[in-house]
């Protein structure tokens, strides 16, 4: 049975950093893509990062380059997304995603908060 089970987020002031992350079991965790999707009140999910399964390929959304970096750990079945110079706009639940054959899981969602 696949888990995601995410972590690391909280209340952070703008121009901060968070590091999220996220532990997984019950597939073949370095064989797989992970990725990070986010989400606002009352805004559609959306992809934030990807990285391949050997972590030598990643990819982001616009609004996030060069401020976040997602990054894997395959020995340890964690992917992270380190958060930096933050804004108010990154303010969501963030989600941790696998796709295996088709089927999409996610975690529990871990909140963000961007604020003075």
């Amino acid at each position: 049975q696949v888990q995601l089970v995410e972590s690391g987020g909280g209340l952070v002031q703008p121009g901060g950093s968070l590091r999220l992350s996220c532990g997984a079991s019950g597939f073949a965790f370095s064989t797989y893509l992970m990725s990070w999707y986010r989400q606002a009140p009352g805004k559609e999910r959306e992809l934030v990062a990807v990285i391949s399964g050997a972590g030598s390929s990643t990819n982001y959304a616009d609004s996030v380059k060069g401020r976040f970096t997602i990054s894997r750990d395959n020995a340890k079945h964690t992917v992270y997304l380190q958060m930096n110079s933050l804004k108010p706009e990154d303010t969501a639940e963030y989600y941790c995603n696998v796709n295996i054959r088709r089927l999409a899981s996610w975690g529990q969602g871990t909140q963000v908060t961007v604020s003075s």
